[in-house]
C-alpha cells in the first residue's frame, strides 16, 4: 500500500487536499480529528493534569487551551511529548488496518510532519501551499484570531518555502477546488496503475 503523508503550513488547505483523495475512494486519516477526539475521551485527565482547570464536562477546552499556551508558549513541547504519541499510535493502526483491507493507496494528513522530526514512513508527502497574502487573509479570517496569536503560529512552524523542497507532490491550494480535485484523481490513478510514484 502506497501511503501519502499530507502536510502543510497552517491554512493553505491541508483539509481541503484530504478531501479530494477521499473523493476518490482513498481512505484517510487526520491528525487533527485524532487530536480532537484525544481531548473528548483519553487525553483528558493526562492535559488537565498539565493544564490544570481546562478540561471541562469531560472534555478538554480547546479555547482555554489555547489561551493557556498563548500566555506560556513553553507548554507546546509538554502537550506535544503528550499528544504526538498517541496520535502515532492511532496513524500506524490505521495504515495497518487499510493494508490488511487490501487498499492500494491512504492519505494521513499530519500537520506538524516536518516539524516534529518523527520519520512516519510514508511513501511519498503531499504538500499545500499559497502565498503569503492568501495564508494571512485565511489565518485571520478564522474565529478569535489576532494579528499577534497569527505571528506566534506561524513562528513555530517550518517556513513554506522550507516544506516545498522536501514535498514530493506540491498542491497550489488557492487553485479552484475542481482542479484540486482532478489532479488528485490523476495522482491516485497513477499510483494505482504503477503501485509507484507516477
Amino acid at each position: 500500500m502506497w501511503t501519502v503523508g499530507i502536510t502543510g503550513s497552517i491554512a493553505t488547505g491541508k483539509s481541503t487536499l484530504l478531501e479530494a483523495f477521499a473523493k476518490v475512494g482513498v481512505p484517510v486519516f487526520s491528525a487533527d480529528a485524532a487530536v480532537a477526539e484525544l481531548y473528548a475521551h483519553e487525553a483528558v485527565a493526562a492535559v488537565d493534569q498539565l493544564f490544570p482547570g481546562v478540561a471541562r464536562d469531560g472534555s478538554v477546552d480547546r479555547q482555554e487551551l489555547g489561551r493557556r499556551l498563548a500566555d506560556d508558549p513553553s507548554g507546546f513541547a509538554r502537550l506535544e511529548a503528550l499528544v504526538h504519541p498517541l496520535v502515532r499510535q492511532k496513524i500506524a493502526r490505521f495504515v495497518a488496518d487499510m493494508a490488511q483491507k487490501g487498499h492500494a493507496v491512504a492519505a494521513i494528513e499530519v500537520p506538524l510532519l516536518f516539524e516534529s522530526g518523527f520519520d512516519y514512513g510514508f511513501d511519498a508527502i503531499a504538500v499545500t501551499h499559497v502565498d503569503d497574502a492568501t495564508q494571512r487573509q485565511r489565518i485571520l479570517a478564522r474565529p478569535g484570531m489576532s494579528v499577534e496569536k497569527m505571528e506566534s503560529l506561524v513562528a513555530r512552524q517550518m517556513p513554506q518555502a522550507e516544506k516545498k523542497k522536501r514535498a514530493t507532490y506540491l498542491f497550489d491550494t488557492s487553485r479552484p477546488r475542481a482542479e484540486i480535485d482532478h489532479m488528485v484523481a490523476e495522482l491516485v490513478e497513477g499510483i494505482k496503475a504503477h503501485g509507484e510514484r507516477p
